[in-house]
């Protein structure tokens, strides 16, 4: 079968992700790999084994569409402890194939032709694609470095009638920077009066360092009109699983689960079951992720504090961004594959995140999920620059 010449890509100026390209790097050059963002250590033997039962003893069939009762009731009790929130496991609750189908879901459920979605620069590469599927038009509010706060004033000039849906990410990646409890209230003023939604990506939701946490979850008018997605992934060291929720209100629940049952329809059974068990039996297993990575964080930075990177704050998630101005004049990308070459570590250049990076800018993303061992190595060989 010969593929027509006429055939027009819906996304042509997509290729393959900044991480597959890096973590591919990595592993031909036998670099460490502190891009992609995964975690080289083992998940809670407790969960692994439920994971194993589940598959042994034969829930291996379709789950409900929306997800596994027993999952669904757990996260309802997981947002009411940590959100003082009472969402319906039944109405409002989603299960999905990972955050990122959940993010997909809501953008094509919300967004029509030629509306409007608006993102915070630098943003997680998976929202503009997502948008453009769905017809839509990306505007940007560009988040500037060391700090990477909101300009309300920014984002208010760029609201218009055709203004769909916003789009957030706190703890944000790939800054680690977290927005306050203001943010959300000047959101909220901003928007109150026109009919526009909000999608809150929340995956790193415990791996806050601050005294509180920040979530839509907890501004009660936001979250009438708002969808809210969290990881299962981020939460449990496990990634590869691929298991994320949605909690958005009865009507756009509706709306999401219409391209959820068409994408996915539900998520692999035994995992869900292992997770709700795990959730019931251990309801505070995650009570302790914000310290943890607290502490990993705190070796990686502590063993660059010689160098000649400047580190940027980190408030959350478990990412920290150097900026290497000191070092080198290659712009980020160049300089990332320098890196791999000719020093063994491989890391993400910041301005695959922006349609367009501010200029002069040079700054890249390290991972820190990893063993302080493998941390301490990458730091020593970055030292030497």
């Amino acid at each position: 079968m010969t593929i027509s010449s006429t055939l027009t890509s819906k996304l042509p100026a997509i290729g393959t992700t900044i991480f597959t390209k890096m973590s591919a790097l990595a592993a031909e050059k036998g670099a460490i790999n502190l891009s992609q963002g995964f975690p080289d250590f083992t998940a809670d033997a407790r969960l692994l084994e439920r994971a194993s039962q589940a598959i042994l003893t034969g829930n291996n069939q379709y789950s409900p569409m929306a997800g596994l009762p027993i999952l669904r009731e757990a996260i309802a009790g997981l947002v009411e402890r940590h959100y003082d929130r009472t969402v319906s496991a039944l109405d409002e609750i989603t299960v999905t194939s990972g955050a990122s189908e959940a993010i997909f879901d809501a953008i094509a459920a919300l967004v029509h032709h030629g509306d409007e979605v608006i993102l915070f620069d630098p943003a997680y590469d998976l929202y503009e694609p997502a948008v453009a599927l769905a017809g839509g038009i990306c505007r940007r509010v560009t988040l500037l470095a060391p700090e990477f706060r909101p300009d309300w004033q920014a984002f208010a000039e760029l609201l218009t009638d055709k203004t769909r849906l916003v789009l957030i990410n706190t703890p944000h990646n790939p800054t680690g920077s977290c927005w306050l409890a203001e943010d959300l209230e000047s959101l909220w003023q901003a928007i109150a009066s026109r009919d526009i939604y909000v999608l809150s990506d929340e995956v790193y939701e415990f791996i806050h360092f601050g005294e509180s946490v920040v979530s839509v979850h907890k501004h009660a008018e936001l979250a009438k009109r708002s969808l809210v997605v969290s990881s299962f992934g981020k939460s449990f060291h496990l990634t590869g699983w691929k298991v994320g929720y949605i909690v958005a209100p009865k009507e756009l629940t509706v709306e999401l689960r219409k391209v959820h049952q068409f994408v996915s329809f539900c998520t692999v059974t035994p995992l869900q079951q292992a997770l709700g068990e795990h959730l019931t039996a251990f309801p505070e297993a995650s009570a302790g992720l914000a310290g943890f990575y607290q502490q990993k964080r705190d070796v990686l930075r502590k063993a660059l504090a010689g160098s000649r990177f400047t580190l940027l704050p980190c408030e959350g998630t478990y990412f920290q961004l150097l900026d290497y101005s000191a070092i080198s004049d290659l712009d980020d990308v160049a300089f990332c594959e320098w890196l791999v070459d000719h020093v063994g570590v491989a890391a993400i250049p910041v301005s695959v995140f922006y349609q367009q990076a501010p200029e002069g800018q040079r700054i890249i993303r390290l991972c820190f999920a990893k063993e302080e061992s493998t941390l301490i190595e990458a730091a020593q060989r970055l030292s030497f620059l």
